[in-house]
């Protein structure tokens, strides 16, 4: 997979930034579910348990789009 340089990367919108940032969160908890994702090695549910410790919660990033969109809008 390749990543885009910053040259081609289109504008992100507080909004989809959010999104994305929320769809990883529920990525993460899935990795810590066996049911959901079965035969994913010990470490990575592990790594999973240790980023999402700290991760933003939604409340903060509800918070911090509305912070942004405010920003972005003047």
């Amino acid at each position: 997979m390749k990543l885009d340089t910053n040259k081609e990367r289109k504008m992100t919108l507080p909004t989809e930034r959010t999104n994305a940032v929320l769809r990883t969160e529920r990525f993460l908890i899935d990795l810590l579910n066996p049911k959901k994702t079965p035969r994913v090695p010990r470490a990575v549910r592990q790594e999973a348990g240790r980023l999402l410790k700290h991760y933003p919660s939604k409340y903060d990033m509800e918070y911090m789009e509305e912070r942004f969109s405010y920003e972005y809008k003047t």
